[in-house]
């Protein structure tokens, strides 16, 4: 064979994989500072309950702003470029949110900067893995991130009320939030060492070939009718499952449980996350196949949130949460990766930011919807949505590029 079609995998690319599923880890730990210790906050800053949510929310609303910017900036100037913009922002607003975390208006600027990191960071995350891993590994390096964020999740939810509770007595945020901004300094200054743009030589045959430009690689997008169903499923679960973590209050007072067993609910949709991002990328690497695991996914997901509906049994909604959060978020990964190998030649980055963008979109709307609507009248709208979505994701091809990679060793 040529030497210059031989494929090389190099061990370096878990060194990658390791600081940029830190960094991700990090964007959403700073997400979700606030929701833990929402009451304690409203009295530090004599804010009202929007104004609290409002610092999360702002995540959402920017995702959709800077997420085509994002995704232009990687695949125009690079990984080390885009990301690590990226994780600029994310060191310095960490750091400035700590140091004025009793005032609400220098807070509220900080959570600004770490909204607009988040896509700089989050749509390399297909990227990463084209860049550095063969394709019998990718769906689980994107695995091993989504896993990373929903981590992020926990810990935030765990840790920040002992934090403030032991550093604070409840009645201070800047002990608990200044080491947070050391932690993500540091987070931030591992991945601008580390980080590096690729190796030597690809990591897969298929990968020697030019990527499109960003215009043409959108067009090239849109062209590919399983690009645009994937855009749709992410749009209808994960703004579903987006919005269902931000109101699970009200869904656990609909269903009259204390704030303790709705906390466990919410807890067990993440948990249940966690599991399926680290099982279903991993198998389906190794059977080769991403169209069956987007189908089980939206398929398996369709009876937690139909529990999650119907049931006011506090054991059958631990069931039902574990079930949703496993099958949604089982299926995210998969569709990163899938969305690039359909698109292929098209930039990974603008494949993969179009789905999030669809599903952070979707996210506000469904929220607001809600709130206007009614929670429970919207749960059932979400269950015929989602039974849209087992139609729609059987009409999506196999990726080609799966099927016809040669075997590596």
């Amino acid at each position: 064979m040529d030497e210059t079609k031989k494929a090389t995998v190099y061990g370096y690319r878990w060194v990658v994989l390791a600081v940029f599923a830190f960094i991700n880890l990090i964007v959403q730990l700073q997400w979700l500072t606030f929701a833990p210790v929402e009451q304690i906050a409203r009295g530090i800053y004599h804010a009202t309950t929007l104004q609290i949510d409002m610092l999360s929310l702002v995540f959402m609303f920017l995702f959709v702003v800077f997420s085509i910017p994002a995704s232009y900036v990687i695949d125009t100037y690079g990984l080390r470029i885009g990301v690590g913009i990226g994780a600029v922002l994310v060191g310095v607003s960490a750091l400035l949110k700590g140091i004025y975390a009793d005032s609400y208006p220098m807070v509220f600027i900080a959570q600004v900067g770490l909204s607009i990191a988040q896509p700089f960071i989050m749509n390399a995350t297909t990227k990463v893995s084209v860049r550095w891993f063969p394709l019998k590994e990718r769906a689980t390096a994107a695995g091993i991130v989504s896993l990373a964020m929903f981590i992020g999740i926990v810990v935030v939810m765990i840790l920040t009320p002992l934090l403030v509770s032991s550093l604070g007595n409840n009645t201070d945020l800047k002990g608990t939030y200044l080491i947070y901004g050391l932690i993500s300094a540091a987070s931030a200054i591992l991945t601008l060492v580390f980080l590096r743009e690729q190796p030597a030589t690809p990591p897969s045959l298929s990968d020697r070939d030019e990527r499109f430009r960003v215009g043409e690689g959108l067009r090239q997008i849109f062209r590919e009718r399983s690009m645009v169903i994937l855009i749709i499923l992410f749009f209808i679960a994960i703004g579903m499952f987006n919005a269902i973590t931000t109101v699970i209050d009200q869904i656990g007072a609909l269903k009259g449980l204390t704030t303790d067993q709705t906390g466990l609910v919410g807890g067990l949709i993440v948990i249940g996350a966690i599991v399926g991002a680290g099982i279903f990328p991993i198998i389906s690497d190794r059977v080769r196949r991403r169209k069956p695991f987007i189908v089980i996914a939206m398929i398996g997901a369709l009876p937690g949130l139909a529990g999650i509906t119907i049931f006011r049994d506090y054991t059958l909604l631990l069931v039902s949460a574990f079930v949703l959060g496993f099958f949604v978020v089982s299926a995210m990964p998969i569709g990163f990766q899938y969305s690039a190998e359909i698109s292929y030649p098209a930039p990974e980055s603008s494949s993969q930011g179009l789905t999030l963008l669809a599903g952070n979109f979707s996210g506000v709307i469904f929220i607001f919807l809600m709130d206007g609507l009614g929670v429970a009248p919207f749960l059932v709208v979400f269950i015929a949505l989602f039974a849209l979505c087992v139609l729609l994701a059987m009409l999506m091809k196999e990726s080609p590029m799966i099927l016809t990679e040669p075997v590596e060793p």
